[in-house]
């Protein structure tokens, strides 16, 4: 009896040959052949997958975002079964900051991705992220709850603050990648802003109210 291919696992297998590629030669340079030759199957069989290269690239990028989305919460777990707001932010851009070998590889990628698309029509037609205000939105979220419990400074703009922190991590990811700034100096500056956002000493302020 022949063996049941499960093509979603299958597929997940390219998708890590292509983010393995990617992450050594940068997307730009990856083609169908070099994934297959990574993943150990045949060019055919990619193409059976993924019918273009851009298909390829997005079905990756949903790959890698999962993989993401795990790296968050994996965080989130090591602090424990009630993180909190500033926590829980602090686990989320941490988590998109270059500094291991994953880190590095979903700043790349997901850079490298959002650049090929501006000049690359057939990439372009493919959806960047399914809901690209998720991470807005969830962080946005956080701070809204965290200034109207008292946990934040009560003179916050939510939804400009989580632009802003989710703006300068992808920044200073960059300029990790290219050695401007240490993995260190990042994050010193990120704690800086989330101190001016939240209570340093974790004592309450007065909510917002009306």
């Amino acid at each position: 009896m022949p063996k049941r291919v499960d093509h979603e696992e299958r597929r997940a297998q390219i998708a890590e040959a292509l983010i393995r590629v990617a992450g050594r030669q940068g997307l730009h340079a990856v083609g169908m052949r070099d994934v297959a030759a990574e993943a150990g199957v045949s060019l055919r069989l990619v193409q059976y997958y993924f019918e273009t290269k851009e298909k390829l690239l997005f079905y990756g990028l949903q790959h890698l975002t999962n993989r993401f989305t795990a790296r968050v919460g994996a965080r989130l777990a090591a602090i424990g079964p009630a993180p909190g707001p500033r926590a829980t932010i602090e686990a989320l851009l941490l988590a998109s900051l270059p500094t291991d070998e994953e880190g590095r590889t979903f700043h790349l990628l997901y850079s490298s991705y959002s650049i090929l698309s501006v000049t690359d029509e057939a990439l372009a037609a493919q959806p960047f992220i399914d809901n690209p205000d998720a991470a807005e939105d969830a962080v946005a979220g956080l701070l809204e709850g965290a200034r109207a419990s008292g946990l934040a400074d009560p003179g916050i703009d939510a939804r400009t603050e989580a632009i802003s922190l989710l703006a300068m991590t992808a920044t200073m990811g960059t300029s990790i990648l290219v050695g401007q700034r240490s993995p260190e100096s990042a994050i010193a500056v990120l704690d800086h802003h989330l101190d001016r956002i939240f209570r340093a000493d974790g004592e309450r302020v007065a909510p917002v109210t009306g």
